[in-house]
């Protein structure tokens, strides 16, 4: 089962707004050697919607190569169209990855039974496991429990991203699954409360700038050390609100970049972190005890 801190890594951009590989590859070897139980690459964190085909399957094969089996890694492919979905994880899926991370698809707001028939298709074709995405903020159409249910029937759908920050939704998906079927929160705010509520972990943004915490945060949670887990979790919550002022990834690529890891670039229709922010961020980073290199 997927579980812990399972790290939204962003993309890194140079001065010329290609992808910057060798940053990507600090970026991993700084979340392997921060405990980060996993990492998701080419997701929304990552800018997959202005990534090319060409380097969302660079940019996943090189994280597999990097991190040469140490934690686990897994690929978005999700889109809107069912067709390109599947196109993209089979190109990806020549890579040692360990899962799929596929999204309700966005824009066209598909019904229940278009959602249940996306990802089907999609578990049906591919043989690595996939992970369902739930976020509608970002897509508008939303992943109901029901539909969950359906879906965690099928042998290679193993878990899903619920991003709704939603306590009860998190019941009542738990009350319709299997015990091995992977709850991960995708929302930082909620982390503790998600997994005291009985999920397994988080794919996290906050995880990029405070890998060492969050990991720290779920291993505590999931033994049930919540006391300890909850003294992490108050030093984050600004963190937290720091990085979502502005829209995702705004904000987390500006902190990484004061950490000295990468660049601050940002791919259009995405601008930089609105200067007005940079104060409160970097006293938040500081109260979470992230050292930055500037």
């Amino acid at each position: 089962m997927f579980k812990g801190s399972l790290v939204a890594l962003i993309t890194p951009f140079d001065t010329d707004n290609r992808v910057d590989y060798a940053a990507f590859n600090r970026l991993v070897e700084f979340h392997v050697a921060n405990g980060s139980d996993g990492l998701v690459i080419a997701g929304t964190t990552g800018e997959s919607a202005t990534l090319t085909s060409e380097e969302h399957i660079e940019l996943v094969e090189r994280a597999t190569d990097a991190v040469a089996g140490r934690i686990p890694v897994i690929a978005g492919t999700g889109s809107n169209s069912t067709a390109q979905t599947l196109e993209l994880s089979r190109a990806v899926g020549r890579a040692a990855i360990d899962a799929y991370l596929i999204v309700v698809p966005y824009y066209n707001k598909p019904v229940q039974e278009g959602l249940y028939r996306h990802f089907t298709t999609i578990a049906d074709a591919v043989d690595k496991p996939v992970i369902l995405y739930n976020v509608p903020g970002r897509t508008v159409a939303d992943l109901l429990p029901d539909t969950v249910e359906r879906l965690a029937a099928h042998e290679n759908i193993v878990g899903i991203k619920e991003a709704t920050g939603d306590m009860q939704r998190l019941a009542d998906i738990l009350a319709r699954v299997a015990d091995d079927f992977a709850l991960l929160s995708g929302d930082d705010f909620t982390v503790l409360e998600f997994i005291r509520g009985g999920g397994h972990g988080v794919i996290t943004v906050s995880g990029n700038v405070a890998p060492r915490q969050m990991a720290d945060l779920c291993r505590l949670a999931l033994a049930g050390d919540f006391e300890a887990a909850e003294a992490i979790d108050a030093q984050l919550q600004p963190l937290n609100k720091a990085l979502f002022v502005e829209s995702n990834p705004i904000p987390v690529k500006w902190a990484v970049s004061q950490m000295g890891l990468t660049g601050p670039g940002i791919r259009l229709p995405l601008t930089p972190y609105d200067a007005q922010f940079h104060e409160e961020m970097q006293r938040a980073m500081a109260g979470a005890g992230v050292q930055t290199g500037q």
